[in-house]
């Protein structure tokens, strides 16, 4: 369930976004004033920040300031009934995502939260995949660098295939478990055709020439199943 951290001090206008967000399936945590939004804004952890501008005791543009400064990540959407250029711009200065003019329309808001969370969904997709090929993988004796499509032992390399590195990268992110042939199938060749089947048995027998030298690497075939990668040193 995604968590809106919304402050707005015009109690109306609060009800109903609120009331609109909880029925569209979010959470909310909402704040009347700036300094209560401030002291509160760590303690839980929320997906999107919606301030409104004018608030009593701190306004939004200060409130997003000092939350940016004490670490938070989260996008900031501001809703402002200003509409000059210069609030626009200090607003995106002091680290807005987004912001929409007053009066607006409960669809439009929502639209531009759903695009705000997809935005971040595939920014931490990005960095998750960027950390993912950049990292080393111990199998026993041996050393599995997907970004490179290397196995390494000693001063010895094997230079992977792409589907031999496509294949092994799916089989280490499932170590100790049973890797599904048919999802193995479909990730590397985009359908479970027979002569993919076939051309998969392939490459299991190349990665098993691979991990020969090794007797601490098991790639098993469960029949029905799938595929068990298993090494000693997990």
């Amino acid at each position: 369930m995604p968590v809106v951290f919304y402050v707005e001090d015009e109690p109306f206008l609060a009800k109903v976004v609120v009331d609109t967000l909880e029925m569209q399936g979010y959470e909310v945590l909402s704040f009347a004033s700036g300094k209560t939004a401030l002291a509160n804004w760590y303690k839980q952890e929320f997906d999107i920040a919606v301030l409104d501008v004018m608030l009593p005791d701190m306004d939004g543009f200060e409130l997003a300031r000092k939350m940016r400064e004490e670490g938070c990540q989260a996008p900031v959407m501001f809703l402002t009934a200003r509409s000059f250029t210069a609030d626009v711009l200090k607003g995106f200065e002091v680290g807005a995502t987004d912001y929409l003019r007053k009066p607006f329309s409960m669809e439009e808001l929502m639209a531009r939260i759903q695009v705000q969370l997809a935005w971040v969904g595939k920014q931490l997709k990005q960095k998750q995949e960027e950390e993912d090929s950049d990292r080393t993988i111990q199998l026993s004796t041996l050393l599995f660098r997907p970004k490179a499509m290397q196995l390494t032992k000693d001063d010895e390399t094997v230079q992977l295939s792409y589907k031999e590195n496509h294949i092994l990268t799916l089989l280490t992110g499932n170590l100790n478990q049973v890797t599904d042939r048919k999802q193995l199938l479909l990730a590397v060749w985009g359908d479970d055709s027979f002569f993919n089947s076939r051309t998969l048995d392939v490459y299991i027998r190349k990665l098993r020439t691979h991990f020969a030298g090794d007797p601490g690497i098991q790639l098993l075939t469960l029949k029905g199943k799938g595929y068990l990668l298993r090494t000693e040193n997990q």
